[in-house]
């Protein structure tokens, strides 16, 4: 069963405690403090694996976690490290925070493996804490906590060019003739549920990767049938061709069927629908003219708008080449450049400061400032390089996100009022 789409639990290992203990030797009574560190805890790791092409085993295990740090021992035992857990996903993959939706990593190109999650710095062991006044100490310092974030895992197909159309105008047959895939073909909708991968090596072509993107129908956008689930894939294409069946041998309008495709690509993402895009007007081995001839029909409606037509039989092969010759052409003028889809999500930032508490009040003196404090900010304003674009874009995230921008609103605050956060000060606007 192909699965593009997955939600699991992940949870970086707890730090391990430092040790309290003192040395006990013959003829040393009272020896000084040896309590060993606590060990760090396992990241949680997503790594690239070439074997793989869906996220099945992601659908019926919720949760993943790597081990815990092992707490220090006597004589300045330092405790064992907790295992990484490393997470094979298929090329493509995107992991998001559940509830947000935001990127967190997108597993393609040249990101072959991401720490999502750090473990716990182990604690220190008492040993660290002897001093000319205090020279028993007995306390050590407890491990880091674990981090644990529910996320999305969805997978986008890597392909450069997308084959989309209705279900059963031969998509399958056309990926099959022109590739080494092997697609299940038969006569039904709906028949591909998995988007098939092929690569076109033509002499003459530097060769590209064509998928073969699931059957839409109407209402697609709005997640009518299998439409999300198979929208997602041609996210990442940079071409499209659009086969039609030209033969009208369902009944079916070629014409109309372009433009209930496209408007479902528009609905969908508008980005998407302006790429560039071409005609395989398919099945003309069974076309019986009575009448206008579809394709003359196909060319008169699209080709004036910049939409190229190629009359191709998927069967028996005739015209293809002349098709994928275009596609090339098409290809090396744009951009080499996948889509990457940047992080928007920072789990180690949020996760480590969204507990701490802060205020936000009013400046008695003067009602045109408003203080905000407490640990939250103060850690946040520690890891945070302000006098950098990124840094900056981070801190008003970090702000709207965890609500202070909204409090700071129910407090009363105006545009050209003052925020002051530890000696900085910034003027608030919407």
């Amino acid at each position: 069963m192909f699965a593009d789409r997955a939600k699991i639990i992940i949870r970086s290992g707890k730090g391990g405690d430092g040790h309290v203990s003192f040395r006990r030797e013959l003829f040393v009574p009272n020896g000084g403090p040896d309590g060993g560190d606590g060990g760090k805890g396992g990241d949680v790791i997503f790594e690239v694996d070439e074997g793989l092409n869906t996220l099945f085993e992601y659908r019926h295990r919720r949760k993943f976690s790597a081990e815990d740090g092992e707490p220090g021992g006597k004589r300045r035992c330092h405790g064992g490290n907790g295992a990484d857990i490393v997470l094979k996903v298929p090329e493509g993959t995107v992991v998001m925070e559940a509830e947000s939706g935001k990127v967190i990593a997108d597993m393609s190109g040249e990101n072959r493996r991401q720490v999502v999650l750090k473990g716990g710095r182990g604690g220190n062991g008492n040993m660290h804490y002897a001093t000319a006044t205090m020279q028993v100490p007995k306390y050590a310092q407890p491990g880091q906590p674990a981090q644990e974030l529910e996320v999305r895992l969805e997978l986008k197909v890597i392909a450069d060019v997308g084959l989309i159309g209705f279900p059963n105008v031969g998509k399958s047959t056309l990926l099959s003739r022109v590739t080494n895939a092997e697609p299940k073909i038969a006569n039904y909708h709906f028949t591909t549920l998995t988007p098939n991968l092929g690569v076109v090596d033509m002499e003459g072509c530097g060769g590209f990767v064509i998928a073969d993107i699931p059957g839409l129908i109407e209402g697609a956008s709005e997640g009518v049938g299998l439409g999300h689930e198979f929208l997602r894939h041609i996210e990442r294409t940079r071409v499209m061709i659009h086969v039609v069946d030209a033969a009208s041998t369902e009944g079916r309008d070629p014409i109309d069927d372009i433009y209930k495709i496209n408007k479902e690509l528009e609905a969908y993402n508008p980005e998407i629908a302006s790429r560039p895009q071409v005609i395989a007007a398919n099945k003309i081995d069974a076309i019986y003219i009575d009448g206008e001839d579809p394709v003359s029909r196909l060319k008169a409606e699209f080709e004036p708008k910049g939409i190229r037509v190629f009359p191709i039989s998927a069967v028996s092969g005739k015209g293809l080449k002349e098709l994928l010759y275009y596609v090339q052409e098409l290809l090396n003028e744009m951009p080499k450049e996948r889509l990457v889809f940047e992080q928007e999500f920072f789990p180690e930032d949020v996760l480590s400061v969204e507990k701490l508490p802060y205020t936000v009040e009013q400046d008695e003196k003067d009602p045109h400032v408003f203080v905000v404090e407490g640990p939250k900010i103060e850690k946040m304003l520690g890891y945070t390089n302000l006098d950098s674009e990124k840094g900056f874009a981070f801190f008003q995230r970090f702000l709207k996100d965890t609500g202070i921008l909204e409090e700071l609103e129910q407090a009363g605050i105006q545009e050209g009022d003052t925020v002051r956060m530890y000696g900085l000060e910034f003027d608030y606007y919407k």
